[in-house]
Formats: structure tokens, sequence, C-alpha cells
């Protein structure tokens, strides 16, 4: 038999579309049986079970005598079957007293699918063993290449099953990540707010939020940026969002809140795991107070607009996660009429263009200085408008993308 000639017969047959191993199976054994040049008149699948220890017949077909279904072929009353792991095809005498008793004197059988572990070996999945007139080497040759189709088959079935599963758990999680994001816009007193993220993958690590206090007269604002990336890193941020959220409600200091997110992002993830986060606190305070902790994330810009001058509010502590001791200091400005705040993620000023340069933060300036007069939703468009422009589009370096956009009133 031409085994290329064997192969693309049987992987036709079973790349069709079943709706499920057994009904693969099936129509795999009556291809075989039915096609004089296979010289093959039955067969049998067998499937190991582990916790008996045991196959269990699964499929009959063709001219083979009938075995009950409540028989178990014990692995530990048949050596043989630890040559079949090893060599996968084997030709053999039975020595099975009840198989024997079926008139089943010599037989073929080899192994497919994945390799279980039981009994501390491990197993093929599957055994299919075929009733031949001639038990030879062609018969064998004839086995591996069939066994080798259904592995190859069972695995694509598994492989669109996984990443159907994978596509659905992703969109649960985008929805997920979308649904603890707050509304773009959000006026707050004398101040305008507008933020935006957009992940450079499917599910991304930066994050950003307004919480308000219960009494109303505080605004607390993160922008955060978990380390990691795709679904570790959305995981992190949403952990991260979602503490920070239950801790906001306690009116604590903003220097202990960032130490226990600190603490907590610690205890949970692994060592190899961190954020940045940049938390401040606008309020009604007629002179513009503006409270902030800085835990390693890209300094924030502030311009005031009646100097045009731009201030870099520096961390005041080191990053979220790696040292469950960290302190975190605060640190203050006063708000004017006009004047502006641009916080962002790493993925604004280090967006790549075709040569390699990065946007940074000498260009976000001076799109900022453009835009002053500007609302904050205006000026988050302008500055995406702008890096998305100059940056390489699908380039490798892309991250995600976050801005938050703070603007006191003009009188």
């Amino acid at each position: 038999m031409n085994q290329k000639k064997l192969y693309r017969a049987i992987e036709r047959v079973a790349s069709e579309k079943f709706n499920s191993e057994n009904d693969l199976f099936d129509s795999v054994l009556s291809e075989i049986i039915n096609n004089e040049n296979f010289e093959i008149s039955g067969g049998r699948v067998w499937k190991l079970v582990p916790e008996e220890n045991a196959y269990t017949i699964c499929l009959q077909k063709g001219n083979v005598a009938t075995i009950d279904d409540d028989f178990r072929l014990k692995i530990e009353e048949t050596p043989i079957l630890d040559y079949i792991t090893h060599e996968r095809t084997i030709l053999a005498d039975e020595t099975n007293e009840v198989l024997r008793a079926k008139g089943i004197f010599r037989y073929s059988a080899s192994g497919f699918g994945r390799k279980i572990k039981t009994d501390e070996k491990r197993y093929y999945e599957y055994l299919l063993a075929l009733n031949s007139s001639l038990i030879d080497e062609n018969l064998r040759d004839t086995l591996n290449v069939v066994a080798t189709v259904l592995t190859s088959k069972i695995n694509e079935r598994k492989l669109s099953v996984s990443r159907k599963n994978l596509i659905e758990d992703i969109d649960k999680a985008k929805q997920l990540q979308r649904s603890i994001l707050p509304e773009h816009e959000y006026e707050f007193h004398n101040y305008n707010v507008f933020g935006v993220t957009i992940p450079a993958k499917d599910l991304g690590g930066d994050f950003y939020d307004y919480l308000q206090s219960g009494d109303e007269e505080r605004l607390g604002i993160v922008v955060g940026d978990a380390a990691s990336k795709g679904i570790a890193a959305a995981a992190e941020a949403m952990y991260i969002s979602g503490a920070i959220r239950m801790a906001s409600t306690f009116n604590i200091k903003i220097s202990y809140l960032m130490k226990r997110i600190n603490q907590l992002v610690n205890k949970i993830f692994s060592d190899d795991k961190f954020a940045t986060m940049f938390y401040g606190e606008i309020s009604n305070d007629n002179r513009g107070l503006f409270l902030y902790a800085n835990a390693g994330h890209n300094p924030p810009m502030f311009v005031r607009k009646s100097s045009m001058e731009i201030t870099y509010l520096m961390p005041t502590g080191p990053l979220i996660g790696p040292a469950p001791a960290s302190k975190f200091e605060t640190d203050s400005l006063n708000f004017r009429p006009g004047d502006v705040l641009v916080i962002f993620s790493d993925g604004i000023v280090e967006a790549a263009n075709k040569d390699f340069d990065f946007y940074e933060e000498a260009r976000l300036e001076e799109v900022i200085k453009r835009s002053i007069d500007k609302t904050p939703k205006e000026i988050v468009y302008a500055i995406l408008d702008d890096v998305l422009k100059f940056s390489a589009e699908n380039s490798q370096y892309q991250d995600d993308k976050t801005l938050v956009v703070i603007k006191r009133k003009d009188e």
C-alpha cells in the first residue's frame, strides 16, 4: 500500500466536521473497512479510563467479534500496553482469555491521541485495533498512518475548542475591563476632567479611574500601568483598580492608601509583577489645592496657563509591588483658573516611528501648550492625533496609551 495515498485518503475523511471524536473514529474506520485497497475487515477503538486503570470499548466496526461494553482491558494484566507506549504499534499474539474466547488469537494495535498518566506511567488515550487476514508489516504501516492522522485531528479539535474558549474568555475580560473604567468625561466643582485608555492589544495593563469621596468634597484621580503584558497585565490592573476603589471609600490619607495598595500587590502577585501609579485629589478648595503621590509613574505635566511654564510631578515613592515596606510621600500644588494637568502612561512618550525614534516628552509639551485653551477632551484628542501621526503603524514598540487631563475652569 502506498503510504502517502493511504494518508491522503484517511486525512480527507478525517478533515470533515464531526460532532464528537467517536463520530470521527467511526467515519475513519468505515473508510478503512470499505476500501478494498486496505484489506481490513473490521476494527475496534479502545479508550483509556484513568480512574479504572483500564481501557474500555468505545467503538466496534465491521467483521469483528462483539466485546461487551462492560469489559475492561486492565493495564496491570496487559504488559503489552507498555510496549505500545514506547513503540506505538505492535503485532502480537493475544493472551487475554476473554478475548481468545472471542476468537482473537493474533492482533494488531496502535496507540493514538495524547498520553495520559495512570499508575505512574503514561499510556495512549486511545488504542486502535484492526482485523485483517494478514497481520504483517504492511498492516503495521497502515496502523501507524491511521494513528498519526487520528492524533492530528484530535489535537486540531482540542485546539479549536481551546481557541474558541480563549476567545470567549478574552471577550469577557475585555467587557469586564471596560466595565470598570469610568465615563471619559467628568465635571467636578471648578474642574473638567477627561480620560481615555487605548490598549495595544485586546487587553491592556493601563487603567484610570475617578473616585469621589462620600462627602463629595474631593475627587480622587488615579492612573496606573501594570508592567506585564496581555491577560496577566489586565488582571493586575483590574485588581489594583478595584483595591483603590475600595480603599478610597475609607477617606484615608493618600500616603497610607499608597502604602496599603503596595502591600496588597506585593502579597497577591509574584515577585516579577509591579505597577506604576499616580494618584491625586482635587477638591472644592478655592485655592485649587491638589494633593498627589507618584509611585514611579511617568511624571505628569502641570501647565501654568499664565506663564506657560511646565512643571513635572516627579515620583514621591517607588514602584507598586516589589517591596512590602516601601514608603510613599505626598506632595501638592495649586490650580489656578485655566491651568492644566496631563497624566499619561509610557505608551504616549515611548510611541516609536519607523526609524525607531520615540515620541518623548518634548513633543508632548508642545502639543499641550498649543492646546492650552481647549477643553480636556480636545486636549486628549490633540495629543492622541499627534502621537498616532508620529508613530509607525503596527510597530512592535507600541504600548498601551492612557491619558487623563484635568483643567480648572476659567473664571
